[in-house]
């Protein structure tokens, strides 16, 4: 059954696994497409960066009466149609706005269509035509070169550097490249364009001669845009992991909440919750942990209360021996008057009360250790924590005349919780205390919001800090003042606990601050009343 399981869970394991590399693979694919589209239309808005930028700025310093001539020069230079529209008029979507508010070309295909905003204007400069040439790019650099012709030497490095070159970068040469040949140098001085193929980056170059000057223009070498650059590797890799970290959180989040559900059982078991069992769903790694670990639970459940019996049976059966010694003892002693005789049975006798009173420590000990003290089927009732106390107190006070008990706290303390077992556990701290008090023993009540806190003070020898965690363990003793001559089993303040548990609580023991013994306290949570 375990080898079917394992197989099913890997099974599942390996097809999540893959369903996750297959969602990874086609977001990445389209990832891909989509920054291969980007780059696409990036690489176009470069190439129509120098003429439309060359236009824009021209029409920018020119009077608005003149832009009808300078478009119809442009478009016999270009050979596009060229027109201007207002802004407001052009019907744009929010991403084409605002690249045109940041001064980009918008490039549209079938057929093509370019667009730019004038510079601080209300216009935007539009041209379309068929197919890209040579035509657009010679009669750029004719149209660059007219205008540097136009304006002094020194003003010419301020104009090229306000032109948005894209992929053609703009060079002023005071002298031509000297690898020209004869030919290409005959066609610079004759007013064309020459076109140059540069070798190393296999791109173009585009060289002119400004008109009326010995100053050369040159354009490039382009850019191939071969590579991605950062600003769109960033977002592929940023999209990767962000899908990654999400299947990765899915499946974490799946696991995570299944071992919650278990470190919760485990919590109830170590409770004392003993009949908590974990829920299997799958087959996988963790139903077979949660199988193992409710066959682990089977098996305490099954010892403990294996034990809780044994120690029920054997108790009630040292009863009947016990009852027939003392009653054996008994009738020696009414046989007999001489007194060393009857002493040695008084001693028989209070040896006899002294396993008898162990017994129903054990038992009761043992009671506790079942599941009904877990807060299940307690019988709750409000107890008044100043007359619980009060009963202690007059419980013991002749059993230790010699010392002086007192209640000290709120005049009205009320608790839901259950009266019988609550006040025995307030009669073992109170009987430990005055077993080992010198001369008092003080009950403090505290009347706090969301619990009730009670300290058993005495003014003996106190507790040491190192053996504090070792009191509450059954059949546990010290070794020093508080020893077997003091009296008590062992059992007392293990009882105490378990009464704390069993009401959601907990007893600490610390210094008494202000008679200098040992300070018992006890945490008693509020409960709401029942309906």
């Amino acid at each position: 059954m375990r080898r079917v399981l394992g197989h099913g869970s890997f099974l599942r394991f390996y097809l999540l696994l893959g369903l996750a590399l297959c969602v990874v693979f086609f977001i990445a694919l389209g990832g891909r497409s989509f920054i291969e589209q980007i780059r696409r239309e990036d690489y176009r808005e470069q190439l129509a960066a120098l003429p439309m930028s060359l236009m824009t700025q021209q029409l920018a310093s020119s009077p608005v009466a003149e832009r009808e001539a300078m478009l119809a020069r442009f478009s016999e230079r270009l050979g596009m149609q060229l027109s201007l529209k207002r802004i407001e008029s052009v019907e744009l979507n929010y991403f084409e706005q605002a690249r045109i508010e940041r001064g980009t070309v918008l490039v549209a295909e079938e057929p093509w269509r370019l667009r730019q905003r004038i510079p601080n204007d209300e216009w935007m400069l539009e041209a379309t035509f068929a197919v890209w040439s040579e035509r657009q790019w010679q009669g750029s650099m004719i149209l660059l070169g007219e205008w540097l012709a136009s304006m002094p030497h020194e003003a010419r490095a301020d104009a090229i550097a306000l032109l948005d070159a894209g992929s053609w970068p703009l060079v002023l040469l005071s002298t031509p490249p000297s690898d020209l040949t004869p030919e290409q140098q005959f066609q610079l001085a004759q007013g064309g364009v020459l076109t140059r193929l540069v070798s190393d980056k296999l791109s173009l170059m585009l060289l002119y001669r400004v008109p009326g000057d010995n100053q050369w223009l040159q354009a490039g070498p382009t850019s191939r845009g071969d590579t991605l650059p950062v600003n769109l590797h960033l977002p592929l890799l940023v999209g990767l992991m962000v899908v990654l970290s999400l299947i990765i959180y899915l499946i974490m989040r799946s696991i995570e909440a299944r071992m919650a559900r278990l470190e919760l059982a485990a919590t109830r078991i170590a409770s004392g919750r003993l009949e908590t069992r974990v829920k299997v769903e799958s087959g996988d790694f963790l139903g077979r942990l949660g199988m193992a670990f409710n066959g682990m639970a089977n098996q305490v459940q099954s010892l403990l209360r294996g034990q809780q019996e044994m120690i029920r049976a054997v108790s009630h059966e040292l009863r009947t021996p016990v009852a027939r010694i003392r009653f054996a003892v008994q009738m020696v002693e009414d046989m007999t008057d001489q007194p060393a005789i009857r002493r040695q049975l008084q001693g028989i006798d209070a040896d006899i009360s002294e396993l008898d009173e162990l017994v129903d420590e054990i038992l009761t000990y043992a009671r506790l250790g079942g599941e009904s003290i877990n807060g299940v089927e307690l019988e709750m009732a409000l107890v008044e924590c100043r007359a619980m106390a009060e009963r202690v107190i007059d419980t013991l006070s002749p059993l230790h005349q010699s010392l002086s008990l007192t209640l000290d706290g709120s005049a009205e303390v009320e608790l839901y919780a259950e009266p019988r077992y609550l006040q025995r556990a307030l009669q073992n701290l109170v009987s430990n205390a005055c077993r080992y008090g010198k001369s008092q023993v003080v009950i403090r009540l505290w009347d706090e919001p969301h619990l009730v806190r009670i300290d058993i003070e005495d003014d003996g020898p106190g507790i040491p800090p190192e053996a504090r965690s070792d009191i509450f363990k059954p059949f546990a003793r010290l070794d020093d003042s508080r020893a077997r001559s003091s009296g008590g089993y062992g059992l007392g303040l293990s009882i105490v606990q378990k009464i704390m548990a069993g009401h959601g609580g907990s007893v600490t023991v610390d210094t008494s601050p202000t008679l200098g013994g040992a300070r018992f306290t006890l945490l008693i949570p509020r409960r709401e009343l029942p309906v």
